[in-house]
């Protein structure tokens, strides 16, 4: 497997806990690395593989119908891959890592800590649901969501819960109010910015307690 291309950084000082970023619907953007670049302001050495190969989409109605044309496996593929990448860069390339995702990303984010449970022990997701089964996990997670969402349902979020619930792990749902989807994303029409805030505070925090560091 090869973990393709993407934006890599790390803390100036030294190489800190590993974050994965697995960016939104609409690609590797100026935003995704600004986010990745907030990340390592923290004290985590971050990447984002680039899912979309380079497309970015300013609609997010033409970035889910492209997204729809994808090839899942060879996405699933490509964040496997960088996990690897992202360990061997970090403070202790032995240590699990820590994941955030966004939309797709989201969702590809708890898939994988169900795929490598050994090696994903923090998890932080906005809006991105996932409905396998969480059995073989070892992370804990935070999941973020707005309350107006068309791509996630009331029933997707509380199947997730109730999988994690199932395999006994440490979870924590946050739902902001008065939000809809791209809530936390600077340049989206729905960005809204106290929420962003708030949402992000509760993530830096939240890995901060979750990864050794």
């Amino acid at each position: 497997m090869s973990a393709g291309s993407g934006y890599f950084i790390s803390p100036p000082d030294e190489p800190g806990p590993g974050v994965m970023l697995l960016h939104s619907f609409r690609g590797l953007d100026r935003w995704a690395k600004d986010t990745a670049n907030a990340l390592a302001d923290a004290g985590f050495t971050t990447f984002a593989p680039d899912l979309f190969v380079g497309e970015i989409y300013d609609d997010d109605a033409v970035a889910l119908a492209a997204l729809q044309e994808m090839d899942m496996n060879v996405m699933a593929n490509l964040v496997q891959a960088s996990v690897g990448v992202l360990r061997r860069a970090a403070k202790d390339p032995d240590a699990s890592i820590g994941i955030v995702g966004y939309g797709p990303g989201a969702s590809l984010a708890v898939w994988l800590s169900a795929r490598l449970p050994d090696e994903v022990s923090a998890v932080v997701t906005y809006y991105g649901a996932q409905s396998i089964a969480m059995d073989a996990s070892q992370a804990a997670y935070l999941c973020h969501w707005a309350e107006a969402d068309p791509l996630v349902s009331d029933l997707e979020v509380a199947e997730l819960g109730l999988s994690l619930q199932m395999a006994d792990r440490k979870f924590r749902f946050e739902h902001h109010d008065g939000t809809r989807t791209g809530f936390a994303q600077s340049g989206h029409p729905n960005h809204d910015p106290e929420a962003d805030v708030v949402a992000w505070r509760q993530t830096t925090e939240f890995l901060a307690s979750n990864l050794d560091r």
